[in-house]
């Protein structure tokens, strides 16, 4: 999918600074950066590597500047935000900007045409930047590459340490520190050993979040080149010394783009497969894979999208990395062990197993997975870690620990749990009978095989548990006069929240038709928005109608109103199977071409402010806000 910017639009930067593009080489390593060339997030830059992957993610090319000399007259085209200026203003020059396999500027002068390239390489941190003369006459360009080294969540300084080492080879440049050399190819250029600190860059967006905006870059030389018509300068980045120029096959795509196109092309940015994991980035720039992000996106991720093997990958790695009946919350950026703070994600990991076998019945898979699966209700029956237990007088699942913040509305200010949700919430009740469900049907199909030896009960003792629990969930969480299902029971939080809407859209729902369909009526009225559905009710205590400010305020404001597109699955698979209207699902859903376009060119937000006018917040590439909607577009309305 090839996603466009005009001239206008380029040299508009309320626009262009606000359009981003991304490019991932499936370990966990990217290239990102606006339509205009502006680096406005520390995590923009040309080679974002992953050092441990896919995790330990260091910025070592954030930029390069650009002059364009012809006649002795030099013209930047590349774009720095300084504090109060930019400078070089190259975007007054540039007539477009397009992101597909590669991102790409074009500018345009009375004495010059240039375009200018940035391409990451599949399974290598590494990336190919290429000038290429489109017009008609010679010109000399000149580069300085702008590099550092330093975690893609923090700041960068002039230092008396950096650069560690500088080692000048023929067409190389090699800047080396804390044992990550970063290689600078050019061949054919002229070297000139000008040296030095830029001081000052500005992060417009990490301003905005109240975070530390300044970032220094360290120049190691100036590449000069004479470019006749149709020839490139081509300059590789890379952590590998053997790395060299990569072109990249073109996306096919015309003008005209179906959703389900558009969406399925979005999809691809989140793999990784490294040699001890195959997972899903949650979320571009600053999540790691973690695992409830993990196993809600896995559907519509993998199995509409082709990538059934995957699927079984993915599940497989989070398996092999269970404890105590838990699979891990996230993977570190450094460090050895992964967290497993959550309560939900390994119940989404059962759903994810069934819709995986309902896609294509593998028995060996199927045999591989009940192992984990009766593992994880023996775990969760005699109780695990964070006060995961059943309560053995209702068959529901409680949770909950003081400071510990366990369900998807887990944002945390110091000590402060915002959305604490003790007890027995809604959504994990609703995956927890999702659970015993999908083990009762994969033991029947297990002893209709004669396999009854590979498990540790059998499916009646299944269904017995999960009607236990059923009938527990209808008289405990709906409340007739307010007609909706409360939020959490036990204790009883009536606020009016989207979790509900979770345990409506189950494969193996517990919830009653009539009253679900009463229960959508005030989601629908209250919570609904054109990109997604509001965490709390606008008359509820609390409600946060906009997602700005510094960290913390976001934080408060993350569950407590902002508006969040991954809910828009859910919302929509519980309108199709309680009211039947696919036509009003299929409008919904549409929304999706606006939101590809908007914020990460390719990508859905993380979450859009819960108040008209709407603007995105969060990551700009966030995997369940794709993954939901394709699931939904596919799997509900039958879109093409």
């Amino acid at each position: 999918m090839r996603y466009v910017l005009d001239e206008q639009q380029c040299q508009n930067l309320d626009v262009s600074v606000r359009r981003e593009w991304l490019l991932t080489n499936g370990i966990g390593g990217y290239a990102m950066g606006t339509a205009v060339g502006i680096n406005a997030r520390r995590y923009h830059g040309l080679l974002i590597a992953a050092i441990t992957p896919p995790t330990g993610r260091m910025l070592l090319l954030s930029a390069i500047d650009a002059i364009v000399e012809v006649d002795g007259q030099p013209t930047g085209i590349s774009c720095n935000q300084y504090p109060g200026t930019i400078y070089p203003d190259g975007y007054h020059y540039q007539r477009e900007f397009s992101v597909n396999s590669s991102a790409i500027y074009t500018y345009k002068h009375s004495d010059f045409e240039i375009e200018k390239s940035v391409t990451v390489h599949p399974r290598e941190n590494s990336t190919t930047i290429r000038y290429t003369n489109k017009g008609k006459a010679v010109f000399k360009l000149a580069l300085r590459p702008l590099v550092c080294h330093r975690d893609h969540h923090g700041n960068f300084s002039e230092s008396s340490t950096y650069p560690n080492s500088l080692d000048f080879q023929p067409d190389c440049t090699v800047v080396e520190h804390e044992n990550v050399p970063l290689f600078l190819k050019h061949a054919g250029a002229e070297r000139s050993p000008i040296q030095g600190w830029y001081y000052r860059f500005e992060h417009v967006r990490e301003a905005e979040r109240g975070l530390n905006s300044r970032d220094d870059l360290y120049c190691p030389c100036e590449l000069t080149y004479s470019l006749q018509p149709g020839e490139s300068a081509v300059l590789v980045a890379s952590t590998d010394k053997d790395a060299v120029a990569y072109t990249p096959k073109s996306k096919t795509g015309g003008s005209e783009y179906r959703l389900s196109v558009m969406l399925k092309d979005a999809v691809d940015h989140f793999f990784v497969e490294t040699h001890d994991r195959s997972s899903i980035i949650a979320g571009y720039p600053w999540f790691t894979d973690w695992g409830r992000d993990t196993m809600i996106s896995l559907p519509g991720l993998c199995l509409y999208s082709g990538r059934l093997s995957e699927a079984k990958a993915i599940l497989r790695a989070y398996a092999s990395q269970m404890f105590q009946g838990l699979i891990p919350n996230r993977f570190v950026e450094k460090g050895e062990h992964p967290d497993y703070n959550t309560v939900d994600a390994t119940l989404w990991f059962a759903n994810a197993i069934y819709k995986t076998l309902e896609t294509e019945w593998d028995l060996d898979f199927a045999r591989d997975m009940v192992i984990a699966l009766e593992s994880v209700f023996d775990w969760h029956l005699k109780g695990t870690l964070f006060g995961i237990k059943v309560d053995p007088e209702d068959g529901l699942l409680m949770q909950g620990e003081p400071g510990v913040q366990l369900t998807w509305m887990d944002a945390k200010i110091g000590d402060w749990v915002v959305t604490p949700r003790y007890g027995k919430p809604v959504e994990i009740n609703g995956l927890w009978i999702n659970l015993l469900r999908v083990l009762e049907w994969l033991a029947s199909n297990l002893e209709k095989l004669n396999l009854e030896s590979d498990l540790s009960h059998s499916s009646e003792f299944y269904r017995q548990e999960a009607e236990l629990a059923t009938s527990s969930f209808e008289l405990k969480f709906w409340h007739e006069n307010l007609g909706i299902y409360l939020d959490t029971v036990d204790p009883d939080d009536p606020t009016l929240r989207p979790n509900q809407v979770i345990a409506m859209a189950l494969p193996f729902s517990p919830v009653d038709p009539k009253h679900a369909a009463r229960a959508l009526d005030v989601v629908t009225m209250e919570l609904l928005t054109p990109m997604g559905l509001r965490t709390l009710g606008r008359e509820e205590p609390g409600y946060r109608g906009k997602f700005k400010g510094p960290l913390a305020e976001l934080d408060a404001a993350y569950h407590q109103g902002t508006a969040w597109p991954w809910l828009m699955g859910s919302y929509v698979t519980a309108l199709v199977r309680f009211t039947g209207d696919k036509k009003q699902a299929r409008k919904i859903l549409r929304h999706a071409k606006e939101m590809l376009t908007e914020y990460g060119l390719g990508g859905i937000a993380e979450v859009y402010d819960g108040d008209l006018p709407q603007s995105p917040g969060g990551c700009p590439w966030q995997a369940w806000s794709v993954a939901e909607f394709l699931r939904a577009w596919v799997e509900d309305v039958q879109g093409d």
